[in-house]
């Protein structure tokens, strides 16, 4: 207020336009700074409260808020457990696939350790390990055994059986595996097996090594049965066969668990298919046939005798094929001897079997004096038709035992025909391929690799050169100046 008495009126007010800040050097209106966070609580995790101090006091202790969480957390320890057993699960059959042996191994563990917690024939394992009806009756003894055997412990038939034969399968599973990849796969490396023929180099070499225990065992346990030396007489006599020694039973009941498990190989297609691959599920189907019905009818004696002529047989053409992917200087000898021992016991003895089996008559060779006698099947022995007795040596089994080893003999005779030329290949050429089915796929497979490898890189060379690529080392080649078609240097003289 002055001195006068006259009021100071106060300036005007600016227009609210006018308060917008202008830059120095132009007239453009400014943003407002945005509000700086400096100095508050820092955005984040910490904006959030405490767990303790958000829960309401009923749910202080760590329990759910409601039904619908509550279960969402009790399914989380069921999914880590769920998921924690799918990956074992992988795991052991990474495993199980990398050591085949490994299952059937564990199988055979727990099976013995079971046992041996309380051994004795009380325990229910007892007819899985050991044979089963020792001491039977009497009247089912066989009384036609040699004499040099003595008084032996006889074991009757029955169905636990087949508890023996399926342990035993096992076992032999286990042997297979893992003879083939811990002992076999080893030297097919060392000698330089190639990967297309290794598989058939560890299939020959087991079969080989199996046939060479249970040839001389066949023998062995043919001898001290009337059947010694393929007398057709003695497998008839003293018909039906209802008992026999251990050494017998055990020998018969261990090649029907080998031969099931060589089937059961086959329709797994464990091993690797060949050309003859029709014609041996045939021979297995008529192998497990024969063993079947020849023990439950009791044509056992008759039994062993085949088994030894296709064990003896079955060691040459194995050893034969692994010699020969050994390209070994002894394959070509050793092939002949295979050839006349194949001849020998799968024909020859087998013809004389099958002649066993043919309605009795006999017959003048002719040119000569010598007879040929057939049907001892009908006339040694009882030949009728008895349940009572178990008397099955009849007009209805004659037929059926006939034409199942008919069967056996056309599969070995087209076998025999491979065989034979192979060995006209021998004789001709000097060369020996694989025996008995020429056609398994180890040389043709490699021959076609090496086809599909000059294939493809005479296509590779041509891309080269399409590119302008060298084909030794596969850098480009030197830009070359050409005039009219010929090839000048870029450089002026």
């Amino acid at each position: 207020m002055s001195t006068n008495g006259k009021t100071e009126s106060f300036p005007a007010a600016m227009p609210q336009s006018s308060m917008v800040r202008k830059t120095s050097a132009q007239n453009v209106p400014r943003r407002r700074r945005k509000s700086s966070t400096l100095g508050a609580d820092p955005r984040g995790d910490t904006g959030a409260g405490a767990i303790a101090t958000n829960l309401s006091p009923h749910e202080s202790d760590g329990s759910p808020t409601s039904s619908v969480e509550r279960k969402a957390n009790e399914k989380q320890p069921r999914e880590r457990k769920r998921k924690k057993a799918l990956k074992l699960l992988r795991r052991w059959r990474r495993m199980s696939r990398r050591h085949t042996w490994l299952n059937p191994l564990i199988l055979i563990i727990v099976v013995l350790s079971a046992y041996f917690i309380s051994p004795g024939e009380q325990n229910l394992l007892h007819p899985f390990l050991y044979l089963s009806y020792a001491d039977p009756a009497l009247e089912e003894r066989t009384n036609t055994l040699p004499a040099h055997i003595g008084d032996v412990t006889q074991y009757g038939k029955g169905p636990q059986d087949l508890k023996f034969v399926g342990f035993y399968i096992i076992v032999f599973t286990f042997t297979r595996e893992f003879l083939m990849q811990r002992f076999i796969k080893p030297q097919g490396i060392y000698f330089g097996i190639g990967r297309s023929k290794m598989a058939r180099f560890l299939e020959q070499y087991y079969t080989a090594m199996y046939f060479v225990i249970f040839g001389p065992f066949g023998l062995f346990v043919m001898s001290r049965t009337p059947v010694w030396y393929f007398n057709t007489t003695g497998m008839y006599e003293g018909y039906p066969h209802r008992a026999h020694e251990a050494w017998f039973k055990a020998y018969y009941l261990l090649q029907a668990a080998y031969w099931s498990q060589q089937a059961i190989v086959l329709m797994l297609q464990l091993e690797k298919p060949r050309g003859d691959f029709k014609e041996l599920v045939l021979h297995h189907i008529v192998t497990l046939a024969l063993i079947g019905l020849s023990y439950r009818f009791h044509f056992t004696y008759m039994g062993v005798a085949v088994y030894v002529t296709h064990d003896i047989s079955d060691f040459f053409l194995a050893t034969s094929k692994t010699l020969n992917y050994l390209d070994l200087w002894l394959t070509s000898p050793f092939f002949a001897v295979f050839v006349f021992v194949w001849a020998y016991l799968r024909h020859y003895v087998n013809l004389v079997i099958l002649k066993s089996l043919l309605p009795p008559a006999t017959y003048t060779i002719p040119f000569t004096s010598l007879t040929i006698q057939t049907g001892e099947f009908a006339i040694v022995g009882p030949y009728t038709l008895d349940f009572a007795t178990q008397q099955y040596k009849c007009w209805i089994s004659q037929p059926m035992v006939f034409l199942l080893l008919a069967a056996l003999q056309c599969i070995n005779i087209f076998w025999f025909f491979l065989i034979l030329r192979i060995l006209w290949r021998i004789l001709v050429t000097s060369k020996l391929s694989d025996v008995r089915s020429d056609d398994e796929g180890g040389e043709k497979e490699e021959e076609e690799g090496e086809e599909d490898v000059v294939t493809k890189s005479s296509a590779i060379e041509e891309k080269k050169k399409a590119a302008g690529l060298g084909s030794g080392n596969g850098h480009a080649k030197t830009p070359m100046l050409a005039v009219n078609g010929r090839p000048i240097s870029p450089v002026a003289e």
